[in-house]
């Protein structure tokens, strides 16, 4: 059987942020493969590696490397599945390969974690290979919520520390709460449905927005679109949250300090992309705070103001289970390589 995920590191230095991908892979059950190639000195081996595994059934690739890391890039160019990026911190504390990985051109993606998060890259992986796969679904959500559990836990710990003569602990109804978060595995299958939620933060986030439905709109994915702020309208945001409960995946837009990718995936456990816009220092802001996400909680960011990659990486998404939209994708793609 060809395993499922393929994950790349430019070096065999890059193993350790690896072991991190391995051991989520291995609790999921899910089958993958391990390559060293380097972009830069193994050019033709990186993409033998990546033509043969697309054509063999390999549905996500993991690209793990730092400095220059042009390796996540280089898997994109040559496929049309989707490729998860993993910077390593080496020098410069991994910004060097942080940005080489995730300000990626239009037409080929790559949705990429925070420096050195090989966890989050195999629970991103996990999530798309989930779209179409309940199984990987109902082992996700069994996982985040041995992360929920794992939180009550070192909170008991910590209240067992605070001896302070005036430490008053208070009883609230949330410590009996379960994860609440539901994976609506009966509804994935809905033809009545979006498969697509776009959520801009605000209205200056609208350009880039979009730009992300017209992408979306010519490969012939249905969506839905809102401007919407968990910050400035947190009731209204959890209601649009379980109004959409059904869609295939998120994709958020947004400036600034950028809570919505943090918003949204606290109450999703599909994947959700994440655009960060340029509205102060030039982006920077919403770029780091969307990809530097915690454990068990990943945001498939994007380059600053990269809609139109949020729309392909969607399609590449989505087309592991969907042949017309697989099809529509290489379509745009290859009339993109023409022009």
């Amino acid at each position: 059987m060809e395993p499922k995920v393929m994950i790349i590191l430019g070096s065999a230095s890059d193993f350790n942020v690896a072991e991190k991908a391995i051991d989520i892979l291995e609790i999921l059950e899910i089958s993958y493969d391990v390559r060293v190639a380097s972009a830069h000195r193994t050019h033709e081996k990186v993409k033998k590696i990546v033509e043969e595994s697309t054509a063999n059934g390999v549905e996500v690739f993991i690209g793990i490397a730092g400095l220059s890391a042009h390796l996540p890039g280089i898997i994109a160019a040559n496929t049309h599945k989707p490729v998860v990026g993993v910077p390593v911190s080496v020098k410069l504390g991994g910004l060097d390969a942080l940005f080489a990985t995730v300000q990626m051109p239009v037409g080929a993606p790559v949705a990429t974690v925070g420096i050195d998060r090989g966890e989050n890259g195999a629970i991103l992986a996990s999530q798309i290979i989930g779209i179409h796969d309940s199984d990987v679904r109902t082992k996700l959500s069994k996982m985040r919520n041995e992360f929920f559990f794992k939180i009550k836990k070192d909170e008991a710990k910590l209240a067992e520390k605070l001896t302070g003569a005036y430490y008053n602990r208070h009883s609230f109804e949330i410590d009996d709460l379960e994860c609440s978060n539901q994976n609506n595995i009966d509804d994935y299958n809905d033809p009545e449905y979006p498969e697509v939620a776009v959520i801009a933060g605000s209205y200056s986030d609208i350009k880039v927005a979009k730009k992300t439905i017209k992408f979306l709109e010519k490969m012939g994915i249905k969506y839905d679109s809102t401007v919407i702020s968990p910050i400035r309208h947190p009731k209204k945001f959890e209601k649009y949250m379980e109004d959409t409960s059904s869609v295939k995946l998120y994709i958020a837009i947004s400036g600034l300090s950028a809570h919505v990718t943090g918003a949204v995936v606290a109450f999703t456990e599909k994947p959700v992309i994440g655009v960060p816009c340029a509205i102060k220092l030039s982006g920077m802001d919403a770029l780091f705070s969307m990809v530097n996400m915690p454990p068990g909680v990943p945001v498939a960011t994007l380059g600053i103001d990269s809609g139109g990659n949020a729309a392909l990486l969607a399609a590449e998404m989505l087309g592991l289970g969907d042949v017309t939209i697989k099809n529509a994708l290489k379509s745009f793609k290859d009339n993109m390589n023409c022009s």
